[in-house]
């Protein structure tokens, strides 16, 4: 019998943990360092990837995500290093997936042919605004037309690219807004992910927050009326949602993605890189070590965890509502060993927020601005 996280698929999630700023608004485990050495990280990423590989022999590998902190730092002669140890290390699908996370910076932009020819085949361009005044408020590096030029070169590069972009900036209008994803979905996108700009503890803009220093946030009412705006405007660019914050033509969605909300197996490796392993029949959650230094250093870098049947039927059914194709509620059933209560599910369904075919649930579109909600009353006993 086939084990529960076949159903999602196995990947691979590399972390690259530096950057060449601190973003603002940035709560990942990301870090400034004046030099690395690319030599010794190339080396243990490929010890990782080699040592992981003899926990899950014979796994058809499906994607693979370059993410970080900022990896087309990476140089690519790291990534292709590091790709190879892969092919050699797991069977991989024949339309495996191979993401770069990528500033749009015109430095990184010069290196993407040679990461094409190192095997990546998807690029994630992290461009957050187009205009000057958002971008420099934001922390980052490029200005606009700096990032439409590198997404012109990842375009002719790549034949997969996708584009992040924030809303709900400071004082961002909803006609700002509307103006912005058009121009963005105009460009001829296949797939764009659009998040709400949050304000995470421990990072400048959370102090800034605390501090009341950070003017001009948008209210309720305005953060609802631009996430409405945001499904209507892709929905016309034939690029509905299929997630949450994630928009997609049909056929282009993230694979690897998909790997995490369908409540797949993924191996995380590099500082900090979190994972969920099947290994002999338990279902683990992994995490490395966080700091760059230890974790170069450290040869013993991951703690596993073994994740009950009921921790593991919450995060598939916190994964897999973010989805609008939803999720299957015998697999919940088999994993928690009972049922979802059919009394919440019909309270929530009166309410419009969800509907439910045979044993597959779904949010509504009215649901989807109240997802946290809609969680925590089917998960609450």
């Amino acid at each position: 019998m086939a084990e529960d996280w076949e159903a999602g698929g196995f990947g691979l999630y590399v972390h690259w943990p530096f950057c060449a700023a601190k973003c603002p608004y940035c709560d990942f485990n990301s870090h400034v360092t004046q030099s690395v050495d690319h030599d010794a990280w190339r080396n243990a990423l490929v010890s990782e990837v080699e040592r992981v590989g003899t926990l899950t022999k014979g796994r058809v590998l499906r994607s693979v995500f370059f993410g970080g902190g900022t990896p087309s730092l990476m140089a690519p002669k790291t990534i292709e290093a590091v790709i190879d140890a892969i092919a050699k290390t797991w069977p991989m699908a024949n339309d495996v997936e191979v993401t770069l996370e990528a500033n749009p910076t015109s430095v990184e932009a010069h290196k993407f042919t040679a990461f094409r020819s190192a095997g990546i085949n998807r690029v994630s361009m992290g461009i957050q605004a187009l205009n000057d005044p958002d971008l420099l408020a934001l922390g980052r590096l490029h200005t606009a037309a700096e990032g439409l030029a590198a997404f012109d070169i990842a375009r002719s590069t790549f034949d997969r690219v996708s584009l992040d972009l924030m809303y709900g900036r400071q004082n961002q209008s909803l006609t700002q807004w509307k103006s912005e994803l058009w121009t963005a979905l105009a460009l001829g996108l296949d797939h764009v992910s659009l998040y709400q700009l949050t304000i995470e503890p421990g990072t400048a803009f959370g102090d800034r927050y605390k501090r009341g220093k950070l003017s001009g946030l948008p209210n309720d009412d305005l953060s609802a009326d631009m996430y409405a705006l945001t499904q209507d405007v892709c929905a016309e660019f034939g690029m509905p949602r299929y997630e949450v914050s994630n928009h997609a033509k049909d056929g282009a969605e993230s694979r690897h993605n998909l790997i995490y909300w369908r409540y797949g197996d993924y191996a995380g490796i590099g500082p900090g890189a979190h994972g969920r392993l099947t290994l002999q029949g338990q279902r683990h959650a992994t995490e490395q070590l966080r700091m760059p230094t230890a974790w170069l250093l450290d040869n013993d870098r991951t703690q596993e965890e073994a994740l009950s049947g009921a921790d593991q039927a919450v995060e598939f059914l916190m994964m897999g509502l973010r989805l609008t194709e939803g999720v299957d509620l015998d697999r919940y059933t088999r994993l928690a060993n009972r049922s979802v209560d059919d009394t919440k599910i019909k309270e929530l369904a009166d309410l419009g927020l969800v509907t439910q075919k045979g044993r597959n649930l779904f949010v509504t579109n009215q649901g989807f601005s109240l997802l946290n909600a809609v969680l925590r009353s089917l998960l609450n006993d």
